[in-house]
């Protein structure tokens, strides 16, 4: 198992290097250029030349490059042209917000999707099978910043059971250590403080995770049919072993491969295209802050932050890899 993980380590490196030059090249490629967001309505071709100059735009792209990858070694992502702030502390404040989003997301999509998904395919044809299949094509369908304001409408203003917007009630008496409202509430003692983090991420939680659910739902639905016309399924009931064993041991476990590969997908995706959701939530995380700093052109923001997603996605696909290991042995060894 060291050996699969080390082989998947250095696989990353290439991967990374070249996610790092597309997206250096791509920014300096967008119209505009960092030198005129940084100047705004002050710049004129003397001052745009002047800041070129003082930032060492100026220089080759390949040593603006090399600058810049040893300035993310060292933690300096530089400076944010809209709050003045270094886009590395923007990053540390805005992403606990999504991470608790996206986790929140998560465990509805599979907790729901993966056992609706399985015993979709366990009654094949019925009216659970139907709806399931309707439900999904319905959730991927539709729009999630449709479905946040609906949910809004439904359980904020008409039925005024959860909260509209934000992280946490405003009045609230909270310390935040970490970032992570809930877990701040439980480790500063405050249960109250955590229990209205928590209200305040049920909302956008579903509306993210409807997209996730449906597709967890196919594609379990698929994969736990599949396996259950192999013949290896077929020997173990011949076997009379006990049905829960057939279902853990045989069939549940051979059809996760295609599931965890959706999975490890849709976290990355979560983490990283937050955005509609966090705008119509007013949520203050990672994807409302990009899409700000989009539209202001702050470059540094769009260029660290990009390049700390794709190094997320990355990192989310090498721990897919090691599930593949624990789950089929087969895996490691091919």
């Amino acid at each position: 198992m060291l050996r699969f993980v080390v082989r998947r380590l250095a696989l990353l490196v290439p991967i990374l290097v070249g996610l790092s030059i597309l997206l250096f090249l791509w920014v300096r490629a967008l119209p505009g250029g960092p030198a005129e967001a940084l100047l705004g309505e002050r710049a004129t071709p003397e001052a745009v030349a002047r800041v070129k100059r003082l930032y060492g735009l100026d220089r080759p792209w390949y040593e603006q490059y090399l600058t810049w990858v040893g300035n993310v070694f060292r933690g300096d992502l530089g400076v944010s042209s809209r709050t003045q702030h270094p886009v590395l502390e923007e990053l540390l404040r805005t992403f606990p917000a999504t991470v608790e989003l996206a986790l929140t997301a998560m465990i509805f999509a599979v907790g729901v999707g993966v056992p609706l998904g399985y015993f979709a395919a366990r009654r094949h044809g019925t009216w659970l099978d139907h709806l399931s299949v309707a439900g999904s094509l319905f959730g991927i369908t539709i729009p999630v910043f449709f479905l946040g304001y609906m949910l809004k409408f439904v359980f904020a203003e008409k039925l005024g059971i959860l909260p509209t917007d934000g992280r946490q009630d405003p009045l609230m008496d909270a310390e935040h250590p970490t970032g992570f409202y809930v877990l701040d509430g439980l480790v500063t003692g405050n249960p109250e403080a955590a229990w209205d983090a928590l209200t305040h991420l049920v909302l956008p939680g579903v509306a993210l995770g409807t997209i996730p659910l449906a597709i967890v739902v196919r594609i379990t639905r698929a994969s736990v049919l599949d396996v259950l016309h192999e013949d290896y399924v077929r020997t173990a009931e011949a076997k009379g072993l006990r049905p829960a064993t057939i279902r853990g041991r045989h069939v549940l476990r051979n059809a996760l491969l295609p599931v965890v590969t959706i999975i490890g997908l849709q976290v990355g995706l979560l983490l990283g295209g937050a955005v509609l959701t966090e705008t119509v939530f007013a949520f203050p995380g990672f994807g409302k802050f990009m899409a700000d700093s989009i539209m202001a052109r702050d470059y540094a923001v769009l260029q660290g932050f990009i390049l700390f997603t794709a190094v997320i996605f990355v990192l989310v696909n090498l721990l897919v890899d090691i599930a593949y290991g624990l789950i089929d042995p087969r895996v490691r060894t091919a």
